[in-house]
């Protein structure tokens, strides 16, 4: 790898896998010191002892502080994403200063209460700023993303209405969704079980850094779901985007421990992600053949996307008023959209 004796530090923004899942490949080719915020941390940590990879230097960094790598300084700034500890990126350089947004929203009623640091975003864009780097997830959905708190109430009168077993499926690092799911849980007096490595450890570590209440008293292993009555069980479950060997898709195909029955009742609270339509319609398939109820996003407003839509985007821009502008994480239309975004904002296309 060509220049790898320059990189002086590796930054991951938030836990997603997305954004820490290629760091093991990376290591193999690359040692520098990596920095993230405490639960980023911790989810990379144990994506690293999954590998079994060893000597690394993990370094804890918080929204305000800055670090120095080389000739550049980078400070890191509050942003509000599906998952806690999302960062955004100030890097000083001798040529001027870049803002990387990080993958971010503009809730204005977070679930744990950290809004996004617009204020340091503006005063960035004060003083100056060469370059912006920007989410363009969905640079293509006009208006606002919907905040996270919203779907509560689509959620709650499926609990209310549910007549047996709750199964609910979401990613398993969308740990403000799964915060949803407990306390609607504790609200409706289930008791919760969890199904699939990646949930389980996830939750777990979660937990441990408080970004998490998980009550001792509700939580029941898989083998105490049959034991209680239907109506008393939520099953926290990965396989919201048909992952074959996922829980879902096995408990789907009835090659689990626990079957579906008719009665049961089955939310998918994700985004099908392109290219897993076929998968995630064959699960919901199979769920209808075995007597579920099932919600998904096509049917009930049971999700919303953790990045922001146009007009937050625009916002960012409007805020950061950079020199120059670079759309970031996203597809090849995505990128263009948000392009066209940048301009008419008064961006010069050249720029």
């Amino acid at each position: 790898m060509e220049r790898k004796d320059k990189v002086r530090g590796i930054i991951l923004t938030h836990g997603h896998e997305d954004h820490i899942g290629g760091l093991p490949y990376m290591l193999e080719r690359i040692r520098a010191p990596i920095y993230g915020a405490k639960l980023t941390l911790a989810l990379a940590k144990e994506k690293l002892r999954e590998f079994n990879i060893t000597g690394y230097q993990l370094n804890e960094v918080r929204p305000g502080e800055g670090i120095s790598l080389g000739r550049f300084k980078v400070e890191f700034i509050r942003v509000y994403h599906s998952i806690p500890d999302t960062l955004a990126l100030a890097i000083h350089t001798p040529a001027g200063k870049i803002v990387h947004s990080g993958d971010f929203k503009l809730d204005q009623t977070p679930v744990n209460g950290d809004v996004t640091d617009l204020h340091r975003f503006a005063e960035l864009g004060e003083r100056g700023v060469l370059l912006l780097l920007s989410d363009s997830t969905n640079s293509e959905r006009p208006g606002y993303s919907p905040p996270e708190r919203s779907i509560f109430p689509v959620l709650d009168a499926i609990f209310q209405s549910a007549r047996g077993r709750i199964f609910a499926s979401t990613f398993a690092s969308s740990i403000y969704r799964i915060r949803q799911f407990i306390e609607l849980a504790v609200k409706h007096g289930r008791y919760i079980a969890i199904a699939g490595r990646s949930m389980s450890q996830n939750i777990r570590i979660a937990g441990d850094l408080g970004y998490l209440w998980l009550p001792e008293n509700l939580l029941i292993d898989l083998k105490g779901v049959k034991n209680l009555p239907p109506e008393e069980v939520m099953v926290m479950t990965t396989g919201s985007q048909g992952e074959p060997l996922s829980a879902l898709s096995l408990m789907a195909m009835d090659n689990h421990r626990i079957h579906i029955e008719e009665g049961d009742t089955v939310i998918i609270s994700a985004r099908i992600i392109p290219g897993h339509e076929k998968a995630v319609g064959r699960v919901i398939n199979h769920l209808y053949r075995r007597g579920a109820d099932v919600y998904y996003e096509r049917i009930a407003d049971i999700h919303v996307s953790g990045h922001a839509c146009q007009e937050e985007l625009k916002l960012m821009l409007n805020l950061v008023r950079p020199q120059y502008f670079l759309p970031i994480h996203g597809e090849y239309r995505q990128l263009i959209h948000h392009a066209k975004l940048a301009e008419s904002v008064g961006m010069p296309r050249s720029n």
